[in-house]
């Protein structure tokens, strides 16, 4: 199969955000109640299928400009943002996962709860699914190798998702593992990964408590490719992407900082907070630009990089006297 990449795909694949939004209008008209689907939710109207995660019920964005879940800056194609990639359990290069991740099996998926929680414990994803309000969030995703896009999110708030399981008083940091399958997953049978694997990464909780923290199960009303992250990932959009751990399977809280993944790789290049600061150059390059996609070699979509991905009002207050150059 051949897999384009970025700098290929033509601007006129790519589909118009307002093309977009009138499919989703149009799916909501159909009238397909969720029953059908298994998940015990509200009927919004989206096509039931065999997998009862593929076509997702969700609540819109609203397009209003005070809405920090909204933007109104050009996506890529679902085929672009399903194609570019860093999901290095299946391959370093950003076209490795989707040639790679379908030997996943994300059916049947549970996320073990621990640590210092009232209600410890395994809890299936389709039981997640039915505790759950499904909804649309259109987040700018920043990597940290100086590009970016704009996805629209389905899943659900992070915060509503921790309160289910009741941390004490004790729980100052939680702490997310992704799935390690050797079997499944090719890139944690390299040779030449730097990762100790399984991928750990974590917030403090008042970060995870945030209203922009989301955990997401599907993106463009489709259930979560397999090379997204799939069945259930999170995603944090004022920090860099790797903080937006995919296909996870425990959370932990706990009363000290965790050690995540890219921090014992590189303890130099890659901080616990990982927030977007463009003051703060990686010691390999500039922070400064970013790259949007879609992009190709004519229209190159260069942006200078904002703080806190853009989402600065919402979020700068969680470090208020907080040095950071020194926490990044």
């Amino acid at each position: 199969m051949l897999i384009r990449t970025p700098s290929d795909i033509l601007s006129s694949e790519i589909t118009p955000e307002s093309v977009y939004l009138k499919r989703r209008q149009f799916m909501q008209g159909i009238g397909i109640g969720a029953t059908a689907l298994g998940l015990g939710l509200p009927a919004t109207g989206l096509a039931a299928s065999e997998d009862p995660r593929k076509d997702l019920e969700f609540s819109p964005v609203v397009a209003k400009a005070d809405n920090p879940f909204y933007t109104d800056e050009n996506t890529p194609s679902f085929a672009q943002a399903s194609s570019y990639n860093n999901f290095y359990e299946f391959g370093t290069d950003k076209t490795d996962p989707a040639k790679n991740a379908h030997t996943l099996t994300t059916d049947p998926w549970s996320v073990q709860v621990e640590g210092d929680v009232a209600k410890p414990g395994s809890y299936p994803l389709e039981d997640i699914m039915k505790l759950m309000t499904l909804e649309e969030r259109i987040y700018r995703l920043r990597c940290v190798e100086a590009w970016s896009m704009v996805i629209p999110w389905v899943g659900f708030s992070l915060a509503e998702f921790i309160k289910m399981f009741e941390p004490t008083s004790n729980a100052k940091y939680v702490e997310f593992t992704t799935l390690y399958r050797r079997s499944e997953m090719k890139g944690q049978r390299s040779a030449f990964s730097v990762i100790d694997w399984p991928y750990t990464e974590g917030l403090r909780m008042d970060e995870a408590m945030h209203p922009l923290a989301f955990m997401s199960v599907g993106m463009y009303g489709k259930t979560l490719p397999n090379q997204n992250g799939a069945p259930i990932r999170l995603v944090v959009p004022w920090k860099y992407g790797f903080k937006s751990i995919k296909s996870i399977v425990k959370m932990r809280f706990t009363s000290i900082r965790p050690k995540t993944s890219w921090q014992g790789i590189a303890p130099d290049e890659y901080g616990f907070y990982a927030n977007v600061n463009p003051e703060v150059s990686h010691p390999r390059w500039s922070q400064a630009y970013e790259r949007r996609l879609p992009s190709s070699l004519l229209s190159p979509s260069r942006i200078k990089t904002e703080m806190f991905n853009g989402y600065g009002e919402q979020v700068a207050g969680l470090y208020k006297g907080m040095n950071l150059r020194r926490h990044y």
